[in-house]
């Protein structure tokens, strides 16, 4: 691993070799915080800072009241789960009925809720946002019930603006459109960029919502190779994008769903020089970006977007309130056709939940909450990732995504995911079936884990349960 220059990178470099050169064993303690600080001079933030970092690499894990201790992740070498191959084609085929089946669960009382990717209401600061909704309606013209201005709420674009500054951005309120959540700034980008009969590419395995969508809508997409660390492959965009009349790319660049990939700098850079050269839109879901487990916000692709190329979409969704429907999108030079495009088929945003959002911006509470969600979503990863490899048949592949809510496990050829989640609904667990994630005939054999429900002993037996399972199907 190359040395940082950053302080708290060196000193978690150190700790990560301590680890597997054995010098640390699994359950060994680490000194506290203020020993290290004791002992080295370093700050307190510099430790924290560090002690971070090694837990977000799935090295060392902290234990309430007690302190860091060597994980026992860290003694095992986890298999990779397999890139995808796909075949380079515009011939689609629908998911529709699996697809429905899994979001039908949603109504389902009593299920372990592994399939769905947002955070449980556990995880959610609900009492601070009910404050917020009646300070919203006592300070709003008309308690909210007048439409927004078609760019969206003034105070919350001030406040993604100042945000923007976390990955490198250097946004204004300007440069932002407001949109009932992700999903529909993504839509408003590809409303206005296609028509039907167009060829997108994006990444695969993908978000199902995404090819829905693209369907819904006549487009044809090419689903091109992925890794499952390192995301979307450089060689077969270039490929692609020189053999082909490509109109947009859609791609999550941090923690993608549901292969928790996450690009790194040099290839997010590249990814915008291609498309800057092609002159195709890159459509970035950004939906992730700030649920990352390690010490600092990871930069996406429109951080290095010079000619506007680039049309960042992100949400609060996933992070805060999913049903609030607070969505934005960083259009670039599209930002007149995408404005159009709103005000044809949305006109207005919600008026109070968006104001209540850009509050809870303003006042730091979004911050402190993420710093909170951050670290129990990165123990959870830890813990499902330990579950799994106790529990599930030898050789099964597990990803390690360095935030997000997803973990992607691969299972033996012999067992087919479809199947598998109506027997795993018979034990009252809901699991999503890789085949979702591809308009091709590809990863029946994976499946989805969301991490984002409150760790417990009756979640480790569900997950310890669906291992059973796959054992009984070899």
């Amino acid at each position: 691993m190359k040395s940082s220059n950053y302080l708290y990178l060196q000193f978690a470099d150190v700790i990560e070799n301590q680890i597997k050169s054995g010098l640390l064993s699994v359950g060994d303690k680490l000194p506290s915080i203020r020993e290290v600080c004791a002992e080295t001079g370093y700050s307190m933030s510099t430790v924290s800072k560090a002690y971070y970092e090694v837990e977000s690499r799935s090295l060392i894990e902290s234990r309430p009241q007690s302190g860091y201790y060597v994980s026992n992740i860290s003694a095992r070498i986890i298999a990779e789960p397999s890139a995808s191959t796909p075949i380079l084609t515009v011939e689609n085929i629908e998911r529709e009925d699996l697809v429905d089946l899994v979001y039908g669960d949603m109504r389902k009382k009593n299920l372990t809720m592994l399939s769905l990717g947002f955070p449980s209401n556990e995880l959610l600061p609900i009492a601070k946002l009910n404050k917020g909704m009646v300070q919203a309606m006592r300070q709003l013209p008309n308690s909210g019930t007048s439409y927004e201005e078609i760019q969206g709420n003034s105070n919350l674009r001030k406040e993604i603006a100042r945000w923007s500054f976390t990955w490198g951005g250097s946004l204004t309120e300007e440069d932002i459109i407001t949109t009932p959540g992700c999903i529909s700034a993504i839509s408003d980008c590809l409303l206005t960029l296609t028509k039907p009969g167009d060829t997108i590419i994006t990444e695969s395995p993908v978000y199902f919502g995404i090819l829905q969508l693209a369907s819904s809508l006549g487009l044809h997409v090419m689903e091109l190779p992925t890794n499952m660390t390192t995301g979307i492959e450089l060689e077969a965009v270039k490929k692609t994008l020189a053999a082909n009349k490509v109109k947009a790319c859609v791609l999550m660049s941090n923690f993608s769903n549901p292969s928790g990939s996450m690009m790194p700098n040099e290839h997010k850079k590249e990814i915008v020089r291609l498309m800057d050269f092609y002159n195709v839109p890159l459509i970035e879901d950004d939906i992730h970006g700030d649920l990352y487990f390690g010490a600092s916000r990871p930069t996406n692709c429109k951080t290095y977007d010079e000619s506007g190329i680039v049309l960042c979409c992100s949400s609060v969704s996933k992070s805060l309130a999913p049903g609030y429907r607070v969505g934005w999108v960083s259009p670039g030079k599209f930002k007149k056709e995408v404005l159009r495009t709103k005000l044809y088929h949305t006109i207005s945003s919600p008026t109070i939940t968006h104001e209540v959002v850009g509050d809870f911006l303003k006042n730091g509470r979004y911050e402190n909450h993420l710093r909170k969600i951050r670290q129990i979503l990165n123990r959870n990863c830890n813990n499902y990732i330990n579950t799994v490899l106790e529990s599930f048949p030898a050789g099964t592949k597990v990803s390690q995504p360095q935030g997000g809510f997803f973990l992607w496990v691969e299972l033996d050829q012999k067992i087919d995911t479809a199947a598998f989640y109506h027997l795993a609904l018979k034990h009252n667990i809901s699991i999503a079936p890789g085949r979702i994630f591809s308009f091709q005939n590809q990863f029946s054999n994976c499946m989805r884990l969301s991490f984002g429900l409150p760790w417990s002993n009756e979640l480790r037996e569900s997950i310890r349960t669906l291992g059973r399972l796959a054992a009984k199907q070899l």
